[in-house]
């Protein structure tokens, strides 16, 4: 199947979305760690913001590169976050040990997608293998944590359990950020 060439623009764009992904997963990292540790209702808020956040940043790449449809993976995946949004605040008012189990399915679907994004963007872009490989471990984070719930017996998840999670997205964002960064010095 032939691709249309990639534009610098379009590269650059990625990259930029990249480091934001980064930045912001660093932002939640430290948030969780500081307030949400200690504090239940922080603890929820963040627990709820950062599926949500997950969406607005799907929205954002799907639109900046070549928009939903040219991007269903990212389009799919706005859809689901929103939706995992609000089955953590669900699980948070009703059933709070079940919250882990919510970000555990989600980490496992969002892998999937992440994936397959990857794999998309590598033969039109390249330097994707971060996102490869993060959509892999995304899906092996997810049933580690549903059986995690599983086994914990349905106590209520601090938002620093998900902090490790957070922490290796931060990675292979910034990774990807840094491994298109340096295509695109080899190209200039």
């Amino acid at each position: 199947m032939a691709h249309a060439p990639v534009h610098s623009d379009d590269a650059n764009a990625l990259k930029r979305y990249y480091f934001l992904r980064a930045g912001v997963s660093v932002a939640w990292i430290l948030a969780a760690v500081a307030v949400g540790a200690g504090n239940p209702l922080a603890a929820g808020v963040l627990l709820v913001a950062y599926p949500a956040w997950d969406a607005l940043a799907n929205a954002l790449d799907a639109r900046s590169n070549g928009g939903f449809r040219a991007n269903p993976p990212q389009t799919f995946n706005v859809a689901v976050s929103l939706l995992v949004a609000g089955a953590v605040l669900l699980a948070l008012l009703t059933e709070p040990g079940r919250v882990l189990t919510v970000f555990g399915v989600w980490a496992g679907f969002a892998g999937l997608l992440q994936l397959v994004a990857g794999v998309r963007r590598w033969r039109a872009v390249g330097a994707q293998w971060p996102m490869v490989l993060s959509g892999a471990q995304s899906m092996l984070a997810g049933v580690f944590m549903i059986a995690r719930s599983i086994g914990g017996g349905g106590h209520p998840p601090a938002a620093v359990e998900i902090a490790p999670y957070a922490a290796f997205g931060a990675f292979y964002f910034l990774a990807a950020g840094i491994s298109l960064a340096l295509k695109g010095r080899k190209r200039g």
